[in-house]
Parts: C-alpha cells; structure tokens; sequence
C-alpha cells in the first residue's frame, strides 16, 4: 500500500473573488456564507479578493437600512477575527472611489473611506494566491 500526501489544493486552501456589489448582488453573503462554511469544515481561506464591483464591500461608508446585514462590517469582522486578507483591487477601486489613506494624499482626497481590515494592492496578490496552489473561487454578480 503506497502513502497519499495531500497537496495544497487538495488540502483545501481556497482564494475567494468577489466581484459583485453587496446589496445588488447575492454575491458578498453567499460567499461570506461559504467562508465560514470553509472554516467550518476545518479548511484553510489564502486571501479575499475583491475585484470590480466587489470592491465596494470594502467601503466604510456603506450603510444600509437597520434591518439589513451591513455586509461591509459582516466581513471585516470576519476577515479581522480568522486573520485572512481582505484585498481590493486598486484599478477597480480607484474607478470606484474606494481610496485608502496614501492613495488619499497621492490624488490629494479630501478623505478615504477603506475599511479596514481590507487592504488595496494590485492584481500580484491574486497571482500569488494562485501560484500558492490555492483553489479561487468566483462569486460573481449575476444576473
């Protein structure tokens, strides 16, 4: 009998995109619903990317109606807690209006409204996530 030895990807290590908007799009909850799910199951979360769209769960502006989850706040406190990285695309971000302080003063903003623990960087962190053997999941926006 020869020994199995798992490799990364089989030993379920996930890389999450999310490219949908939250409250016009189910994708920031059902994928938010699978990252704990993930966890659950005693699986390992690489990094969150947010790409298009996506980024606006980053914002600390978002504020939604009271009897609503504050998706925003939903994952920040979840990505804080399990120690996993929470990145938005610049070039989507900046298109966007999500700015974090140095990009701030680098565009001369009045303010910046980056949540954190989100970060912002370039398409490299989703590069590594997958050069990491890492499984990417797309939670896109739908129709």
């Amino acid at each position: 009998m020869t020994e199995q030895t798992e490799t990364p990807a089989d030993a379920g290590v996930f890389t999450l995109v999310i490219t949908g908007a939250p409250y016009s799009s189910q994708a920031p909850q059902t994928a938010l619903d699978f990252a704990r799910a993930t966890l659950a199951a005693n699986k390992r979360i690489d990094r969150v990317f947010l790409y298009g769209d996506g980024v606006h769960l980053a914002s600390r502006l978002t504020t939604p109606p009271s009897d609503e989850v504050n998706l925003s706040e939903a994952w920040a406190g979840f990505l804080a807690e399990h120690r996993i990285p929470g990145v938005a695309c610049i070039a989507s971000a900046l298109r966007r209006g999500l700015v974090n302080e140095p990009e701030m003063q680098r565009y001369q903003l009045p303010a910046y409204n980056l949540r954190a623990p989100f970060e912002i960087a370039g398409l490299g962190e989703w590069v590594d996530s997958v050069a990491a053997d890492s499984r990417v999941l797309y939670f896109h926006r739908g129709n």
